[in-house]
C-alpha cells in the first residue's frame, strides 16, 4: 500500500485439521490423501461456501477459513462434522477422517490475500484443544453465537494457549451427531478415573505389578470422603487400549484421569503417573518413582501412598481453580466452599474472615455439607493461636462445627484431624486428641492432613520424638500440599523440643518459603535461630513475624500456652529472639 499502512479487519475464522493424520498417512498414504480429497470435495468445500466462507489456504491436513459471521462459521463447522460423522459411521475406527475444529472472531492482518495474527492465532490453538469430531470455540466466538444458535456448550475455562499472551476462555461443542457416548453428569464432587497402567516391559510379571499397584491406588482414593471414584470393573474396561483422557472423562462422567507405565531393565524399576484434566486434557501433576525390585511388595506400597497422597491436593488446586472461573451468579455450597479454601491457606486474618463467610454462606447452602463444617471449625481453630480471638470465644463454635461433621460423616478423616488439633491445645484432652488422631490416619492412611494433625498433638502433648516420623510422612505423602508449611511449623517445633536447633531452622525456613504471611512460621524461625546463638538473624526473623502479626506477646502466648508443660524451651527461644514480653 502507497501509505505503508496495514490492512486490518474483523473475521470469523475457522481452522481446522484431520486428527491422527501422521498415523492415517502411515498406514496409506494413497488412501488417506484419496479419502481426505473426497472429503472436501463433498463436504468441506461445498459447506463453506454455502456459508459465505472463504478458503484462505489450506495444507496437506487441514485448512484456515474466514467468514464475515461467527455464526455462519459454527453453522458451516456444525454441518461439516454432522456429514462427516454420518460419512464415518460405517468406516473401520482406524481408518476414519476426522476433523478437529476451532473457531474465533478477532482483528486480523490481510496480505495478498493471506490473513494474519492474534485473531487466526486463537483459532489454530483452540481449534487443538478440540476432540476429533469436535469444535471448540474462544470466548470471543462463543459471546457472538450465544443465543443465537442451539448449542450445548461445555466451559473448558481459561485456558494458556501456546504463543498467546492472555488467557482465552474456551468452549468446547460436540456435534449432536458425532458417534461418541454423551458425556455422563459429573458427581457433585471432584471425579477420577484410574486407567490401568501399561507395562512398557512385556513381562508377564510386571503386568500383574502394574495391575495391583492400579487397583491399591483406586481403593486408597475412595477413602478420601472428597473425592467421587470410579472402581475397578470399569476403569479395567479400557485395560490394552490406546485412549483419549476426555474420551474417559465423557465416557465414565469424571473430570479427572490418572494413567501411568511400569518399565523393569534388569533390577531396575520406573513408575510414572500422570494426572489430567478431562475437560481440556491439560496435565495437572506427575511424577516418576525409581525403584529396585528388591521387594516388590513394599515398592508397590510406596508408590500407592505416595500417589495417592499427592493426587487429593493437585484435585482440590484444580478445583479451586476452577471455582475461581466460575460466574458469581451460578456458585453453589461446593463451589463456595472451594474459594474460601485459599484465603483460609493464606493463614492471615484478612483471609481467614473471608473464609469464613465464604464458609457460612456454603453450609447454609447445604446443612449436609461436612467438609464445609470441617473448614468452618478449623477456620476458627486457626485464630486461637494467631491471638485474632481467644479460646473462650471461639471455643464452644469450632467444636459445634466439627461435631456436626462428624455427625454427617463419622469417617471423615479430616474432620477427625482437626478435631484433634482442636482438643488438645483448647480442651487440654490430649489422651481424646490422641485417639481422634489414631482415628484420622486409620479411617485415611494415605491422608496428609491427619498425619499432620497426629503429628501437631504429640508436639502439643510434649513428645517430638513420636511426633517426627508422623510429620515426616505428612511431607512424603503430599510434599506439594498447599497446607504443607504448616506440617513444616510442626517439624521444626519437635527439633526445638529436642535441641535440634539446626534441623529446626531448616524446617522453620522451609514454612517460610511456603507461606510468608503465616507469623508462626517467621516465629519458628526466629526462636530456633536464637536458640542455636544466631541473635542477628533471629532478630531480623523475629521483626517479620511481628509485621505479620504486630499484636503478639510472650505474655499472651503463654494466657493460651497449647504445650502440655508449657514447651519451656520455646519460650525461652521467644525472650532471646527479642519478642515482646
Amino acid at each position: 500500500m502507497a501509505d505503508g499502512r496495514v490492512a486490518r479487519r474483523l473475521a470469523a475464522v475457522l481452522a481446522a485439521d484431520v486428527a491422527g493424520y501422521s498415523r492415517l498417512m502411515g498406514v496409506d498414504e494413497e488412501g488417506t490423501l484419496a479419502a481426505l480429497r473426497a472429503s472436501r470435495r463433498q463436504v468441506i468445500d461445498p459447506k463453506i461456501a454455502e456459508h459465505r466462507g472463504r478458503i484462505v489456504k489450506t495444507t496437506g491436513d487441514g485448512a484456515l477459513v474466514e467468514f464475515v459471521s461467527a455464526v455462519d462459521a459454527m453453522r458451516c463447522a456444525m454441518e461439516i462434522q454432522r456429514a462427516m460423522a454420518e460419512h464415518n459411521a460405517h468406516i473401520p475406527e482406524d481408518r476414519r477422517i476426522e476433523f478437529r475444529i476451532g473457531i474465533n472472531i478477532g482483528d486480523v492482518i490481510v496480505e495478498e490475500g493471506d490473513i494474519y495474527g492474534d485473531g487466526v492465532n486463537i483459532a489454530a490453538r483452540v481449534e487443538a484443544l478440540a476432540e476429533p469430531g469436535a469444535i471448540c470455540l474462544s470466548d470471543a466466538a462463543y459471546q457472538q453465537i450465544r443465543g443465537k444458535l442451539a448449542l450445548e456448550v461445555n466451559d473448558m475455562g481459561e485456558q494458556q494457549l501456546k504463543n498467546i499472551a492472555q488467557p482465552v476462555r474456551v468452549y468446547g461443542v460436540l456435534s449432536d451427531s458425532a458417534p461418541a457416548q454423551p458425556m455422563l453428569p459429573l458427581p457433585d464432587k471432584p471425579s477420577i478415573a484410574v486407567l490401568p497402567f501399561t507395562n512398557m516391559s512385556r513381562d508377564p510379571d510386571q503386568e500383574y505389578f502394574a495391575d495391583g499397584i492400579v487397583e491399591d491406588i483406586i481403593t486408597a482414593l475412595s477413602r478420601f470422603s472428597s473425592l467421587f471414584v470410579i472402581a475397578r470393573n470399569s476403569t479395567f474396561t479400557y485395560k490394552g487400549r490406546a485412549v483419549d483422557a476426555k474420551k474417559v472423562g465423557r465416557e465414565l462422567g469424571v473430570r479427572y484421569v490418572l494413567e501411568g507405565s511400569v518399565r523393569r531393565s534388569g533390577e531396575r524399576l520406573r513408575v510414572t503417573v500422570q494426572l489430567i484434566n478431562a475437560d481440556s486434557g491439560a496435565h495437572i501433576w506427575a511424577d516418576t518413582y525409581n525403584r529396585t525390585m528388591a521387594d516388590l511388595f513394599d515398592v508397590q506400597d510406596d508408590i500407592t501412598q505416595r500417589t495417592a497422597g499427592a493426587i487429593e491436593p493437585s484435585i482440590k488446586q484444580a478445583e479451586i481453580e476452577r471455582a475461581r472461573r466460575k460466574r458469581p451468579e451460578k456458585l453453589e455450597a461446593y463451589d463456595l466452599y472451594l474459594r474460601a479454601l485459599p484465603r483460609l491457606y493464606s493463614a492471615n486474618r484478612e483471609g481467614n474472615e473471608e473464609a469464613y463467610q465464604l464458609l457460612k454462606q456454603s453450609l447454609t447452602a447445604d446443612p449436609n455439607f461436612a467438609d464445609a463444617a470441617t473448614a468452618l471449625g478449623t477456620c476458627l481453630l486457626w485464630r486461637i493461636p494467631n491471638d485474632w480471638a481467644t479460646a473462650a470465644e471461639v471455643g464452644a463454635e469450632l467444636t459445634r462445627y466439627f461435631q456436626q461433621a462428624l455427625q454427617l460423616d463419622k469417617e471423615n478423616s479430616d474432620a477427625l484431624a482437626w478435631s484433634a488439633r482442636a482438643a488438645a491445645p483448647i480442651e487440654r484432652k490430649y489422651s481424646e486428641a490422641m485417639i481422634l488422631a489414631e482415628r484420622a490416619v486409620a479411617a485415611n492412611p494415605n491422608s496428609a492432613v491427619a498425619w499432620t494433625n497426629r503429628g501437631w498433638v504429640c508436639v502439643f502433648a510434649e513428645e517430638p520424638a513420636a511426633a517426627l516420623p508422623h510429620l515426616e510422612r505428612a511431607i512424603r505423602l503430599s510434599p506439594l500440599d498447599p497446607f504443607a508449611w504448616d506440617t513444616w511449623v510442626g517439624i521444626a517445633i519437635a527439633h526445638v523440643q529436642l535441641g535440634g536447633d539446626e534441623e529446626a531452622i531448616a524446617a522453620a525456613r522451609r514454612a517460610v518459603n511456603q507461606n510468608r504471611h503465616h507469623a508462626w512460621a517467621h516465629r519458628v524461625l526466629a526462636i530456633s535461630l536464637a536458640l542455636a546463638g544466631k541473635r542477628e538473624e533471629a532478630a531480623a526473623a523475629m521483626k517479620e513475624a511481628m509485621e505479620v502479626d504486630p499484636t503478639f506477646s510472650i505474655s499472651g502466648f503463654q494466657k493460651w500456652n497449647p504445650f502440655i508443660h508449657g514447651n519451656k524451651r520455646y519460650v525461652e527461644g521467644m525472650r532471646l529472639a527479642g519478642f515482646p514480653v
